[in-house]
């Protein structure tokens, strides 16, 4: 199959933008024109379809008294005009400043040019007047504007602050305006028009630059694009403004939902420009599940309907320009990142045991709590028994009432066993060890089962070591820690009412990836060598079920990533299918290049077709799954994050899948056996 590089496609939602930070001359409006222009060039060339240029870029936004000159105002308009000429003819909307005259008053504005029409025209509304800044001295603000349209360069638009630009040729793809300023205010004019509908603000900006200030921009954009669940485009004024009084540094930069995708230099001369692509689906998504956007209203907003233009460029493919998506988006690929996310994902899991422990031993009359695990020497069993032992010393009771029951058979290996028994050990916690080939034998020949080591044979192991779980927990007064992953509950691979079911999930929120990483983690920060010792070898066996009889050297005959897929991969379709509600072919394009160069296109779609089929197929453990904690972005509960009916088919994912392989000439995937 080909592999295409190319994400910035409308059917997969992106859309490419420009911050620019032209070079400008006081009060030339030609040469800023030029400027203005030879910029578009450049970024059309790139495959933008939206620039954003800084405050009164056209004239330059130092002019003080000399925005009173007809002549300049005259200029500035003429400068209008010929960048509508230019978006014309390269197919690229721009977002240039300039001062416009709407009724005998002056105002700072920000116009919208689209393809070589005006879309329309917005004031600013917060007119710094302190320190530095004297805009009230020439503007007006446009929260006092008189009129709803404009006449300017040739054209009539709409005129005002409450304008939401919306690209009828781009899905999900509206455009708010706000000047310098207006951010930097309690009540950002941004908010608004995000409640509006514009899932991109623009801010033509002329912030002058102080000791520490860049620290605050940053953070500004970047919390504001969170807030308000948007891409935020911020471009301002560069050095070639007067330097009477201050200076500025052309700090422009672009950020998505709380995150800074691209930032300019600063103080350099020449025109700066930075460019990415912004996920328009993504930020939909975010905005339908949460409620911030469903239960509130920015008031009213003018909706004005333009067409997006995308450039014709003779050149080469751009390809896509925003970072290689993380193979672990459940993982940080930063070091301190993940160390210090790992030490969360743990507390969130002692604090919610610690939780349960205190309410169910309440009022035992000083008796301590008692919980029964059953350990593999795999590592969710490890993990869930970490939680444990650091839940039982945050309570300050004895590990021992932590029952630590390893239950070999017929696939139990040398390995897991002796992994497992040794760190019941170090940890200091009671180890029971309780055989299960007998029982298992006697129960499935009492039900006439021929011995074939098939599904149930399989699946009477699972639950014959939850029964034995159940009862030990019983036998001590406590209750039974269950040690299943989010990964496996997405999957399905766990057999319902054996290793799908306790009395609580310490793991349910943790996905497999995550879960590896925590061990490590513990075997870092917590422990002594030995100790650490078999928790790195634990991390280093092959997952399994250990449900089959091992191989002649000892070894498991059964690994999971070999029956449903690579973790790293199921959690990748896991995190994009669940979280941003992305579509297979747009998980498919973002996993190619995730995992360029480690899986093949077709290995990739093999296993997204088993993870599509198993993830609907799997609802009805889901919806039967006890208590546990949310961990991570994800979440599988029925009772909280995720509610689907079990009865759900997966025709229309699996057909796009199959659509996804016939590109490559393989077989149509539309069923996937998963072992349950």
């Amino acid at each position: 199959m080909e592999r295409n590089e190319d994400l910035t496609g409308d059917d997969l939602g992106y859309l490419r933008l420009a911050a620019v930070s032209p070079s400008v001359r006081v009060a030339d409006v030609a040469h800023n024109t030029r400027a203005t222009v030879e910029a578009l060039e450049r970024v059309a060339a790139r495959g933008c379809r939206l620039a954003v240029f800084p405050e009164l870029g056209l004239t330059g936004y130092t002019c003080a008294d000399l925005f009173h000159q007809e002549v300049l105002l005259d200029a500035a308009e003429q400068g209008l005009r010929e960048v509508l000429r230019v978006s014309r003819r390269l197919g690229v909307a721009a977002v240039v400043g300039l001062p416009v005259r709407v009724g005998g008053r002056l105002y700072n504005c920000a116009a919208l040019v689209s393809g070589g029409r005006l879309a329309g025209v917005v004031p600013k509304v917060c007119l710094p007047t302190a320190g530095e800044y004297y805009e009230q001295r020439w503007f007006t603000s446009g929260a006092l504007r008189t009129h709803d349209e404009v006449e300017i360069a040739g054209r009539q638009a709409p005129f005002g602050e409450d304008l939401v630009f919306t690209a009828r040729n781009l899905p999900g793809c509206a455009i708010g305006v706000e000047i310098c300023e207006d951010l930097w205010t309690p009540q950002p004019a941004s908010g608004r028009l995000a409640l509006g509908g514009a899932t991109v603000l623009v801010n033509p900006s002329a912030s002058n630059e102080l000791a520490g200030k860049a620290r605050r921009r940053r953070d500004l954009v970047r919390e504001q694009a969170a807030r308000c669940a948007a891409a935020y485009v911020y471009a301002a004024a560069g050095p070639g403004e007067s330097s009477t009084d201050v200076v500025f540094g052309g700090h422009s930069m672009i950020a998505e939902n709380g995150v800074t995708l691209a930032e300019s230099r600063r103080f350099g001369f020449e025109t700066e420009q930075v460019v990415t692509d912004v996920d328009l689906q993504h930020l939909n998504a975010e905005r339908a599940r949460g409620s911030g956007f469903s239960s509130s209203t920015g008031g009213p907003l003018r909706r004005v309907d333009f067409h997006l233009p995308r450039p014709d460029s003779a050149g080469p493919a751009p390809g896509a320009l925003r970072p290689v998506p993380s193979r672990t988006p459940f993982v940080p690929e930063d070091p301190d990142d993940r160390a210090e996310h790992c030490f969360e994902a743990f507390t969130i899991q002692t604090t919610a045991l610690c939780t349960r422990l205190r309410h169910l031993t309440a009022g035992r009359g000083g008796r301590g709590p008692v919980v029964s695990i059953g350990l593999s020497g795999g590592l969710d069993s490890t993990l869930a028994l970490l939680v444990a032992a650091a839940s039982f010393d945050r309570l300050v009771v004895d590990r021992r009432g932590i029952v630590a029951v390893t239950m070999p058979g017929p696939g139990t290996t040398s390995r897991t066993r002796g992994n497992a028994e040794a760190l019941a050990r170090l940890l200091g916690v009671t180890c029971e060890v309780v055989p299960i080939g007998e029982s298992t034998r006697h129960h499935l020949g009492a039900i006439g089962h021929s011995g074939r080591h098939d599904a149930t044979f399989q699946n009477a192991q699972a639950r014959e070591r939850t029964r034995i779980l159940m009862d030990v927990a019983g036998l001590h007064g406590g209750f039974n820690l269950g040690t299943g992953d989010l990964s496996e509950l997405a999957l399905g691979y766990c057999t319902f009412n054996g290793d799908h079911m306790s009395m609580y999930h310490v793991n349910a929120g943790v996905p497999k990836t995550l879960v590896r990483q925590l061990v490590e983690w513990c075997a870092d920060n917590l422990f002594d060598d030995e100790t650490a010792a078999v928790l790195r070898d634990i991390c280093a066996t092959p997952s399994t079920a250990e449900l089959l009889p091992p191989t002649a050297d000892g070894r498991s005959s059964q690994t999971t990533e070999e029956i449903v897929g690579p973790d790293e991969l199921q959690d990748f379709f896991l995190f994009h299918t669940v979280r941003s509600g992305f579509s297979p072919t747009k998980v498919f394009r973002l996993a190619e290049r995730a995992f360029d160069g480690r899986y093949t296109p077709e290995q990739i779609l093999k296993w997204m077709g088993i993870f599509y089929y198993a993830f609907f197929n799997s609802q009805y453990k889901r919806s039967a799954m006890p208590d546990g904690p949310k961990v991570t972005v994800v979440g599988l509960s029925p009772r909280a994050d995720w509610r689907m009916p079990s009865d759900a088919v997966s025709t229309l994912w699996l057909r796009e899948i199959a659509d996804l392989r016939a590109l490559s000439g393989k077989e149509r995937v539309d069923a996937a056996q998963v072992a349950v």
